[in-house]
């Protein structure tokens, strides 16, 4: 019999959701976007997400990430807001430039357009050409993205002075476009301790701010450590204008990705839906509700150690710079059905007290970083590691604190470093990549290192590619990278011959990408980031296999980690 023709998809107008933040930063409109695109996603529409930031940097390269956060590095090699990391994670799917702007990048675009008489002589102002290239970028990521529904959140707090220009856009799309286009705000409730009751007049500020700007939210996330109740409910809908059933409880989780079931108990998607003229054209979060049963239905523990510097802003410890990292032992612990426990170390406390510190963990990683400080501590902790057969996963600098200790206390090379740390060691390990100097000495920082996707070629018969051979991945995979520093190969047949093998290097053989030790249970390091692509419905292989090799290993040893020689686990896992 002729098959039937295929069926067309009928095409509707973008439609567009704004997600804002009132009272204070750090609540979740992040995640908020991100579970609002994962539930609309799920009822069968085409979504994508864009993230504003109100800075006047170009990008999240050059920040510090203790202020800021994670740089979040995209496949096509964009140094972006760790939020881009979120709406991957739950998308499921890559996402690029064109979804990401700051101030500064918008700034930058319109004097450039001037410069090339792109206006016709006219005279460019602050509005209405400002707002109007906020517009068109949106634009340019719809059509990168195909995106039928497209999610925009605006950095940052309304009532900000910084935000008024993505504000001011967002007012002229719904003015033109009102059926295209809805607006969430995302805002905190306290609850004082001294007065025991949530209180909703932070939220009804946010929203006069909001009023002000000329927009008015059809949705207000109310962001608690408890869930709204309905007098709090009720309120809220009688003073900020807006539905009872479209104030959506927002209570705090053990897991981010237990958010997109929450608001579903609120029927967040079929309200947005409505609100478009639209119906849902399948049944909602069906493998999203697996993988969070199957996360929360561990069977066994590990405790991860995270030795890094990015950790302390005055009296408070941060974990913001490491959340790809965070993020990606979660979804290798779900998928060896292990809880995972992550303890933060400082780099320093290792320097000052020793590694009697890390006696207590079932593995440690050592994440990326940049510059001198700290790096005595993890030549330490990897030392240790090494010695100890403690499952080791270092990360782009955490790889070449590796190389630099195998170097010294393996290879003899007195003072070997890395160029970045110590300009004039006598065997410079890791040295500077070809070209950089020339960049570093015009002071060309931002975006010139080596950022993105590129392949890497998986050497056989070795730990990695039996780690990524369980998941169906050989030959060749592509993984992100962001680094100026790099393996040197002067030195390479010096540490094949001594133990540390290349397990990964670029396709024509020339770069190292990934070393590892014979004879560990688990001592791998990559130049690369794999923590980028990681994600809860795709966990990455590697770090799958270090938490399976940490959990197997806690369950062999009884009283320490001082097993020699311990297989490898060859049985594979089964995700779907």
């Amino acid at each position: 019999m002729p098959k039937s023709p295929a069926k067309k998809r009928k095409k509707i107008s973008t439609k567009f959701i704004f997600v804002v933040g009132g009272v204070m930063s750090g609540v979740g409109k992040g995640v908020t976007t991100a579970s609002i695109a994962r539930i609309l996603t799920s009822k069968g529409y085409k979504v994508s997400a864009i993230k504003m930031d109100p800075y006047i940097n170009v990008d999240a390269g050059t920040m510090n990430p203790i202020e800021h956060g994670e740089v979040f590095v995209t496949e096509d090699g964009d140094e972006t807001d760790q939020d881009i990391g979120n709406y991957e994670r739950f998308l499921n799917e890559n996402i690029y430039r064109e979804n990401y702007m700051t101030t500064g990048r918008v700034y930058q675009n319109v004097i450039q357009r001037e410069r090339n008489l792109e206006y016709e002589g006219k005279c460019v102002e602050v509005v209405p050409h400002i707002p109007m290239e906020i517009r068109d970028r949106i634009n340019k990521a719809v059509k990168k993205t195909g995106a039928e529904i497209m999610i925009i959140e605006i950095g940052g707090t309304v009532g900000e002075y910084q935000n008024l220009l993505f504000l001011e856009a967002a007012r002229m799309m719904k003015l033109y476009h009102p059926e295209d286009v809805l607006f969430v705000m995302v805002s905190y409730l306290p609850i004082p301790a001294k007065v025991g009751e949530m209180k909703t007049k932070p939220t009804q500020h946010a929203i006069r701010s909001l009023n002000s700007a000329g927009i008015q939210p059809d949705f207000i996330v109310a962001r608690s450590v408890v869930g709204v109740d309905e007098p709090r409910r009720k309120k809220i809908a009688i003073n900020c204008n807006i539905n009872r059933e479209d104030v959506i409880s927002a209570p705090d989780v053990k897991s981010i990705y237990e958010i997109p079931i929450n608001f579903e108990k609120d029927n967040l998607g079929n309200r947005i839906l409505e609100k478009f003229g639209l119906k849902p054209k399948k049944k909602d979060l069906v493998d999203w509700r697996k993988m969070v049963a199957k996360m929360n239905n561990s069977k066994n523990e590990v405790t991860i150690g995270i030795v890094g510097k990015y950790f302390s802003t005055g009296d408070f410890t941060l974990s913001d710079s490491y959340i790809s990292v965070i993020e990606a032992l979660k979804h290798a612990g779900m998928a060896n059905r292990t809880k995972v426990n992550m303890k933060w170390i400082n780099t320093e406390e290792v320097e000052k007290n020793g590694t009697s510190l890390l006696r207590k963990y079932d593995g440690v990683i050592v994440p990326q970083g940049w510059g001198s400080r700290g790096s005595e501590g993890k030549i330490k902790t990897i030392e240790y590691c090494r010695k100890n057969k403690v499952p080791y996963f270092g990360l782009c600098y955490g790889m070449q604190m590796a190389v630099i200790e195998f170097a010294r206390n393996v290879l003899k090379f007195d003072r070997a470093n890395s160029e970045e740390v110590d300009p004039k060691t006598p065997y410079p390990v890791i040295h500077i990549m070809p070209g950089q100097k020339e960049l570093i000495a015009k002071k060309q920082y931002g975006g010139t290192i080596r950022l993105g996707g590129w392949p890497c070629k998986i050497i056989p018969k070795t730990h990695l590619s039996r780690a990524y051979k369980k998941f169906g991945k050989e030959g060749i995979v592509s993984e992100r990278h962001r680094h100026r520093y790099e393996f040197n190969n002067k030195y390479r047949e010096n540490y094949e011959k001594a133990g540390l093998k290349i397990c990964g290097t670029s396709p024509d053989g020339k770069i190292v990408e990934a070393v590892e030790i014979k004879d560990h249970p688990f001592f791998i390091g990559t130049q690369f980031h794999p923590e980028y692509i990681s994600r809860p419905l795709n966990p990455h292989p590697l770090f799958v296999e270090f938490v399976k090799v940490c959990g197997n290993l806690k369950k062999k040893s009884k009283g320490g980690f001082m097993v020699p020689k311990a297989k490898f686990i060859s049985e594979p896992l089964k995700i779907k």
